[in-house]
């Protein structure tokens, strides 16, 4: 349950992700009122899914509405450790129950549990409840839920625009089993076969995602989006894998057709942008705990747990 090393595979050695837990919404009237300062969020910096939840909050503007506290990357037999057990830089104490590891706070709401120990978790204070562990949910939350409660200018972006709804889930369909988990489906892969499946059907989605974004980019424009003409969640959800894939998933897990930087033009333009231009991107992006989770927590991939340097620079300058 903690060890992602000792996952169980299917029997074609192909890996697949089981779905989230703890499922609860934040919203008025509900169980879980939208207060401030009444819920806490536990994330990881290298975590792919964790790294959406922190983009959405700051660009919502929910600072001093959601505390957060960071993981070590260094994920081993007890799962992510706090500071307490693992002083990594930018690591940070869980200021809730005084937890050792994440897996310290699922047993303490559910003795019973026998999921996984996974970021991202949003936490009530109030209850001591799990409210919620699903990225793409958390997300919708922030969206919204705090709306009547910060800054006008912030409550007016919408990251799930109702225009925009069913290209959003559309896209959400293919790119998520092919690419935001295609990368982990190729990196865990036990079997030959189970591997080139995976990471065809990644690349080919990585086609078609360069094909998007010639259909998106106007004329001269600099800067464009995967849908529409505004940043939406998709774009956020699609940002948290790209930005990993030159510096990790090329490398470390065998998606090495071709880089972003060097083989997908647009991709890696909208990419810089993102990075470069708004600094919620690049404010939560540590690509020092992304590396060291990656190359150290996987000893099955990289029982020498070496973390390469490259590439250099993680992600290039406009």
């Amino acid at each position: 349950m903690s060890d992602i090393s000792k996952s169980k595979m299917e029997q074609d050695g192909s890996f697949n992700r089981k779905p989230s837990t703890f499922r609860d919404v934040i919203e008025k009237g509900g169980r879980y009122e939208p207060e401030k300062g009444r819920y806490h969020l536990y994330v990881s910096y290298a975590c792919p899914w964790a790294h959406r939840t922190l983009i959405t909050r700051k660009i919502k503007g929910l600072e001093d509405y959601v505390d957060v506290t960071v993981v070590s990357p260094h994920m081993g037999n007890h799962g992510w450790p706090f500071a307490k057990a693992d002083a990594f830089p930018g690591a940070g104490d869980d200021p809730v129950i005084g937890a050792e590891h994440i897996k310290d706070l699922y047993l303490k709401v559910q003795p019973d549990y026998d999921g996984k120990f996974t970021v991202p978790l949003l936490f009530d204070k109030k209850l001591n409840k799990a409210v919620n562990n699903e990225s793409s949910e958390i997300l919708r939350i922030f969206n919204t839920a705090f709306n009547h409660l910060i800054p006008e200018d912030k409550a007016a972006i919408d990251l799930y625009p109702e225009a925009l709804r069913g290209e959003i889930e559309a896209s959400h369909e293919w790119i998520y089993p092919t690419v935001n988990n295609g990368v982990y489906r190729s990196g865990f892969a036990t079997s030959q076969g189970a591997y080139e499946t995976a990471v065809k059907a990644l690349f080919d989605s990585l086609d078609r995602i360069e094909k998007m974004f010639e259909s998106q980019k106007k004329n001269d424009t600099d800067e464009y989006f995967l849908i529409g003409n505004q940043l939406t969640e998709s774009d956020i959800r699609l940002y948290t894998t790209i930005v990993r894939f030159d510096p990790v998933y090329h490398g470390h897990f065998k998606c090495n057709y071709r880089t972003i930087r060097d083989g997908y033009p647009l991709m890696h333009r909208w990419l810089q942008n993102l990075y470069w231009k708004h600094p919620e991107f690049k404010d939560t992006t540590d690509f020092d705990h992304i590396k060291t989770h990656y190359y150290w927590s996987h000893p099955h991939i990289n029982p020498t747990r070496v973390i390469p340097l490259g590439p250099i620079p993680n992600i290039r300058p406009l």
